[in-house]
């Protein structure tokens, strides 16, 4: 039995289940339907450690979720924690230079707990190292020295930190020094849920608990604006057909030409007002924040070529032995995937979405599917570790990241920023995700023949993803949506037809 079947104790087992986020404040533990997505948060009342600072009193987390621990006092611990998560509390006040961590592991790779002050890539308070203690509820105290002890509150960050692909602590309680550990606790939010998530990788079905879903949960779901939702659609409806010309491409599809406009280690979608909390991401559209949110990008220019188009793309930024490589281009296309696109409308105002999973780190040898390849000339061969193909003289190394094109109706956001979003069923927009919108598809390529010393900011190639923050002028795509898409003609970045 693998270590991730034995995380907990035994007569309770149960698959780990990861999604990149961050979950603000509360105090409760709500599964998220069928694919195990968790809000994960603070619930220290059971606990009697004298001055500890609990670890399921969080303010945000990245990777985590909490259970019941058999530790001294009860209450919970949190888990679920790989290399690279992190928790965040606020308001820690750090009484001397002394620090110790109630661990367990049952990873044989170990690693270490990163106290962090500011941000996940802030200043280093002290490490906590981490090795196997005999199980996920075997509990020992780790200790760590201070350099010094920071005078007043503080946001203090725990980091992970291991070379192992799967979780390696679980943490209970931390004490810092002699003073006051006790997080200024925010507002308690309700538990959320709604349909089931769709796509976590690796997800196994639990049972799901039912409620009603709030209008704007920070880091849950997000209900779409119906009055702004229905003025877009009325001016789409609007738009008159146009008859398409004899020896036009009729393939259902638009583009949009974007040049780089920054790279920051920020996502405004997983990691909203959390400037650094991100791995390095290249951007493309207008100039991207922590906090940008879709109607900032309005105001924004922009480096793409479509006439209305001020949304915001991003993906991880690919690395040459640690140096960004650059960008050779960026195409957005649009098209649609399923049987008939007629169905198809505009993207609701204020959606965004993430593809692909961050966290995925496996080979891609020859042959697999979704990987990266080469544009303008033949593959000669792979990298020495066989993820990365060798392009030949004239091409370049290109990927394309296409997301889910059939809409729930209901929410431009959701806890792990895609249970919003779903696939057809048989060419057809149905069930929990009756609405078909444009299918997006970023081509994103790269000045680079591929070869060895390439991995991407968030790690191996199977890492790759992407996120998209819609900021269209809803007049402008409605257009692009009526005359070319739902004509199955091809268009360029205008509502004009092209090819032959």
């Amino acid at each position: 039995m693998s270590n991730e079947s034995r995380h907990v104790a035994p007569g309770d087992p149960r698959r780990r289940r990861r999604t990149t986020r961050v979950i603000l404040g509360a105090t409760v533990v709500a599964a998220l339907g069928a694919s195990g997505v968790y809000i994960a948060t603070a619930d220290a009342g059971e606990v009697t450690v004298p001055g500890a600072l609990q670890a399921e009193a969080f303010t945000a987390q990245s990777g985590a979720k909490t259970e019941k621990t058999s530790d001294t006092g009860g209450g919970k611990n949190v888990g679920w924690l790989a290399n690279g998560d992190w928790l965040k509390y606020q308001g820690v006040t750090i009484g001397g230079g002394t620090l110790s961590a109630r661990i367990a592991s049952n990873n044989a790779d170990g690693g270490a707990v990163e106290a962090r002050l500011g941000s996940p890539a802030g200043p280093l308070l002290a490490t906590f190292p981490v090795a196997k203690t005999g199980g996920w509820q075997k509990w020992t105290t780790v200790t760590a020295k201070a350099a010094a002890a920071p005078a007043g509150k503080q946001n203090l960050f725990l980091v992970m930190k291991s070379k192992s692909r799967s979780d390696f602590v679980n943490l209970n309680y931390l004490l810092l020094g002699s003073g006051s550990a006790t997080p200024t606790t925010p507002p308690a939010s309700p538990a959320t849920t709604t349909e089931p998530p769709a796509g976590t990788p690796s997800a196994t079905p639990s049972s799901a608990a039912t409620s009603t879903p709030p209008a704007a949960t920070p880091g849950g779901w997000v209900d779409v604006d119906q009055a702004a939702w229905d003025k877009a659609l009325a001016q789409y409806n609007a738009v008159a057909s146009k008859p398409v010309p004899a020896g036009i491409t009729m393939v259902p599809e638009f583009h949009t030409d974007c040049s780089v406009s920054g790279e920051t280690p920020d996502d405004p979608i997983v990691f909203p007002n959390l400037p650094g909390a991100s791995h390095l991401h290249t951007f493309f559209g207008p100039k991207v924040t922590a906090s940008s949110t879709g109607k900032d990008l309005l105001a924004e220019s922009t480096t793409c070529t479509a006439p209305g188009d001020n949304s915001a793309y991003w993906a991880p930024t690919l690395l040459k032995n640690g140096t960004p490589v650059k960008m050779k281009n960026f195409r957005a296309y649009y098209g649609a995937k399923i049987k008939d696109p007629a169905t198809v409308r505009p993207f609701p105002p204020g959606l965004v979405m993430v593809q692909g999973d961050p966290k995925k780190q496996v080979a891609t040898p020859a042959g697999t599917s979704s990987q990266f390849w080469c544009a303008g000339s033949a593959e000669t061969g792979r990298s020495a570790d066989g993820n990365w193909p060798k392009c030949a003289a004239g091409g370049n190394l290109i990927y394309q990241l296409t997301f889910q094109d059939c809409w729930d109706g209901k929410h431009v956001d959701s806890p792990d920023h895609k249970s919003h979003m779903g696939p057809s069923v048989n060419g057809v927009c149905k069930g929990d995700f009756p609405v078909a919108i444009p299918s997006l598809s970023l081509m994103l390529g790269y000045d680079s023949l591929g070869g060895d010393g390439l991995a991407l900011s968030s790690g191996m190639a199977s890492s790759i993803h992407g996120d998209f923050m819609n900021a269209w002028e809803p007049a402008k795509i409605g257009a692009l949506v009526k005359v070319c898409i739902n004509a199955g003609a091809k268009c360029g970045s205008t509502p004009t037809f092209t090819g032959g």
